[in-house]
């Protein structure tokens, strides 16, 4: 760029078709400066010196990006450079087509989108000779698209018929609207059956099927993220509410507990290393146990101290951990404040993964991965390990646990813990899709509570099934009958589920109930 605006006349447009072939996107940002009048000339030591003027003191040479400090006299010395209005012509072309030629692909696919969508005739040829040499397949599609679309407006009679037959086969939801724009051209021709408007109508036939479909797979991946979720949180009340017949109100705080322990990992990080660095995007995964030990610890103090004395004993349970939640929720708000705060993903998580035209957010996706860890773990812990043995026998008989020798106190506390640490698990999750604040566990509380009670009290794959269970129903239902109906149809079909099967879906059976 520093050759292009010392030179002259056809040195100027030689160097232009030299500068087309790169794709830096420096040559945007040096070429709008030199439109703008903010590159300058300066002759220093018998050497002219090509400056781009960047801020009230701040001047680099254009050359190398190297930043230097002019004193008053050298910057009243600097003579201001413009584009002519021949070069200004030229250069729109290269400037406007400069993203097609960039080394990141999505720069490259978010280019063709932009100049396929403006129908400009002189795009056409860009996006054809890029066409010829893109490497890359989904940049290739993303480009034969915007090609398409262009020639919907720009192509003749052939050209078009063969566009929208193509934007057919692609099921090119980006192009609907361009081909109801030539269904109406055609109709108002008088050419309402012409083979144009005939495959302009099956196009718009299955691009909105096509979209049908990706709606309902949308509604069924969020059903899942929401179903693990749900899963976490559940499973901790499910072991806790089995075991010792508490009904912790208090859950919720927990799962907030689990979101402020993000925001205070990730602040850290910031503090430490940056929020561009990469060692920052490492906070999220630092944040999952530190939440899980940060509940744990919490809830085990809250075990020992006010709970222990409310075994067997629901309604005292229930308005107890309603008062500690109340408690917790006015700490949090004297600690971080009564407004939401800021939780940043992870450049990892950020994106999609696209898998036949459908999309799916990372962040979505590793939120299923935890919860299947969850589980899995879990599984193993009440399996595997004499702590999950002495649950498993707590569960089942208190009385005779304690008269073999198990410790009964000791594994009520643990267990607490655990149901308080996956809490916030839970929260530390929510906090990459949701706001972080004094009452984000409220919102799943009641959920999680119909997930223990449709599984049944203290099974936990009946917990891990009703979780899924509520979160498909509700995404699903969410689209037609909007939120609000949506969440009211989903405890309405819990209601008649529960007086068909009062005990959930696997109901605890035993001699004194067969009785």
């Amino acid at each position: 760029m520093s050759e292009l605006i010392l030179a002259t006349g056809d040195a100027q447009s030689a160097l232009i078709e030299e500068i087309a072939e790169y794709g830096d996107p420096v040559i945007a940002e040096i070429y709008e400066a030199w439109r703008t009048g903010g590159v300058y000339t300066l002759e220093s030591n018998e050497r002219l010196q090509l400056l781009q003027f960047t801020g009230e003191q701040d001047w680099t040479l254009v050359a190398t990006g190297e930043v230097l400090s002019l004193s008053p006299e050298e910057a009243d010395r600097a003579k201001k450079e413009r584009a002519s209005r021949k070069v200004r012509k030229l250069m729109k072309s290269i400037i406007d087509t400069l993203g097609l030629k960039a080394e990141d692909a999505k720069v490259r696919i978010d280019s063709a989108i932009k100049m396929g969508r403006s129908q400009k005739l002189e795009f056409v040829p860009a996006l054809e000779a890029r066409l010829l040499v893109e490497p890359a397949s989904e940049v290739k599609q993303a480009i034969e698209e915007a090609l398409a679309i262009s020639l919907l407006k720009n192509g003749d009679a052939d050209q078009k018929l063969a566009a929208v037959k193509d934007l057919t086969k692609m099921k090119s939801v980006a192009a609907r609207g361009f081909i109801e724009k030539v269904l109406q051209a055609e109709r108002e021709a008088s050419r309402a059956q012409g083979p144009l408007a005939l495959a302009s109508v099956n196009a718009l036939i299955v691009i909105e099927e096509h979209v049908k479909i990706m709606e309902f797979l949308g509604s069924f991946f969020r059903g899942f993220s929401t179903g693990s979720v749900l899963l976490i949180v559940s499973f901790g009340l499910a072991i806790t509410f089995g075991l010792m017949g508490i009904i912790n109100m208090a859950h919720g705080e927990f799962v907030a507990i689990g979101g402020y322990t993000t925001f205070m990992v990730q602040t850290f990080f910031m503090n430490q290393w940056g929020l561009g660095s990469e060692a920052f995007g490492w906070y999220f995964v630092v944040s999952l146990p530190l939440s899980f030990l940060m509940a744990a610890a919490i809830g085990l103090l809250l075990e020992k101290t006010i709970i222990r004395f409310l075994y067997r004993r629901p309604l005292e349970s229930l308005l107890c951990t309603w008062g500690i939640s109340m408690v917790m929720q006015q700490g949090f708000r004297l600690i971080f404040g009564a407004a939401n705060v800021q939780v940043n993903n992870p450049t990892w998580l950020m994106g999609n993964l696209s898998v036949g035209g459908f999309s799916m957010s990372y962040t979505r996706l590793f939120i299923m991965l935890v919860a299947l860890m969850v589980v899995v773990l879990t599984w193993l812990l009440l399996r595997k390990t004499n702590l999950g043995l002495h649950i498993r026998a707590v569960m089942q008989n208190r009385s005779m646990a304690s008269s073999l020798g198990i410790p009964v106190a000791r594994v009520n506390s643990m267990t607490f813990a655990l149901g308080c640490g996956l809490a916030a698990l839970g929260g530390s999750v929510l906090s990459q899709i949701g706001n972080v604040g004094p009452l984000m566990g409220q919102q799943y509380i009641v959920d999680s509570f119909m997930v223990v009670v449709i599984g049944s009290v203290g099974n936990l794959l009946g917990a891990g099934i009703s979780a899924m269970g509520i979160g498909l129903v509700d995404q699903l239902l969410q689209p037609s009958l909007g939120p609000v109906m949506g969440k009211i149809t989903v405890f309405f079909v819990i209601i008649l589920f529960l007086q068909w099967r009062p005990g959930g879906l696997f109901p605890t059976r035993s001699r004194s109930l067969d009785d």
